[in-house]
């Protein structure tokens, strides 16, 4: 019955460790379908070496699992918000790698330091604030995906465009228009991630990138005047 949605989002799961942005059974990736207002998402604690297409969890966006036979991912309802509050995502992802974690970690954004990171975004990578105590006590994993939608409208950031962020304390989520995309935001998450680390250690008081290479790196490859790779 959603055997190609299953699969699609069992393929993007598996993308996770051979990019080296998950160990054993962290993260997970969910894919949707908005036209029958369903997504399917990983298994909870399942290790990605033993899943299979069948696996993955079939969930509307009232919350309920509507087909599987596993629990889904324990982070189900972080995804539940964003699908919901976001209505042009098609994937999301959730891994704890190396790099960004230690940036929600020292709940900082990732400034925006050379033009690698400028082909991507054209702002920092935004951190949430860390989460009150009564949230935590309530439903973290709905609360975390409140965070990170309230962290977006109270900046004014344009979740089309800017598709990463990192949870203070936690760790990062990345969507886009579809699974596939999305675990590539994950994989370039991490490297920006890096790359800003190793800018501050080599020089502390690096500057950010100047506005007009911004502009120009951002530019080319998004908006209506974009010239990068091959037109269809």
């Amino acid at each position: 019955m959603f055997k190609k949605l299953r699969e699609q989002c069992w393929k993007a799961n598996l993308e996770l460790p051979k990019l080296g942005l998950v160990i054993y059974t962290f993260g997970n990736v969910s894919s949707i379908d908005r036209n029958r207002g369903v997504f399917a998402i990983k298994p909870s604690g399942v290790d990605y070496d033993r899943m299979e297409p069948k696996d993955m969890v079939i969930v509307d966006l009232d919350g309920n699992v509507v087909d599987g036979e596993l629990r889904p991912s324990s982070d189900v309802n972080t995804h539940l918000v964003l699908y919901n509050a976001f209505p042009h995502i098609g994937g999301i992802v959730h891994t704890h790698s190396t790099h960004a974690v230690a940036w929600a970690q020292a709940l900082r954004p990732v400034p925006i330091y050379g033009t690698t990171h400028a082909d991507h975004l054209a702002g920092d990578i935004p951190c949430t604030p860390l989460m009150a105590d009564e949230r935590i006590a309530n439903d973290y994993e709905t609360e975390t995906g409140n965070q990170i939608v309230e962290s977006f409208r109270a900046e004014k950031l344009n979740p089309d465009e800017i598709q990463m962020v990192l949870v203070a304390g936690h760790g990062p989520f990345t969507w886009g228009v579809n699974a596939e995309k999305a675990v590539y935001h994950a994989k370039v998450l991490e490297e920006l991630c890096r790359m800003a680390y190793l800018t501050e250690r080599i020089n502390p008081d690096a500057p950010r990138l100047k506005a007009s290479l911004i502009e120009k790196h951002y530019s080319r490859k998004h908006g209506k005047n974009a010239y990068y790779g091959q037109k269809n």
